[in-house]
């Protein structure tokens, strides 16, 4: 199935205002070799500790799309040049991240797509600290684990199903 665009998800449910529909504030920045992705959502929530990320992207990916909570921190960098190229080894078709990465280079290279709100060549402390398949807050907007995210140049989209 092809990756429907997010203004046409939008188009088809702007007067739905149930949990089921949610869009992501137009914050993040766009790395990676993928432009549009989308997939199953698997979380993991982290502050300044990118231990669980790493697990998960380390782990198979099967299509799915990798949500990190890091709450907004722009002091460290979650993911890297070696993670991102993890992800793309492993078939995650994406990572948003609430945070920063770093390696821009390097993500670009990667078969992955990535966003994020902003760049910090600073990594962070591995404390095997975190959470994975929470619920997380991405810039106040509540996302699970099972929920679609599909994200290209225009926005960032979440749905309760796949969309059909």
């Amino acid at each position: 199935m092809d990756m429907p665009a997010t203004c046409d998800l939008c188009d088809t449910r702007k007067g739905d205002t149930s949990s089921a529909f949610r869009v992501l504030p137009p914050v993040f920045r766009a790395y990676g070799s993928r432009a549009r992705f989308f997939g199953e959502v698997v979380t993991a929530k982290c502050f300044e500790d990118n231990t669980v990320v790493k697990a998960a992207v380390e782990s198979p990916g099967q299509g799915r799309v990798l949500v990190v909570d890091g709450g907004a921190s722009l002091r460290r960098a979650l993911v890297g040049g070696n993670l991102a190229a993890a992800a793309a080894r492993n078939g995650w078709a994406g990572v948003v991240v609430d945070g920063c990465v770093r390696d821009v280079d390097e993500l670009n290279a990667c078969d992955v797509g990535i966003r994020a709100l902003a760049l910090m060549p600073l990594p962070t402390e591995r404390r095997g600290e975190g959470q994975r398949d929470v619920p997380v807050q991405i810039q106040g907007v509540t996302v699970r684990p099972g929920d679609w995210l599909y994200a290209d140049a225009d926005g960032i989209v979440v749905l309760a199903e796949r969309a059909t």
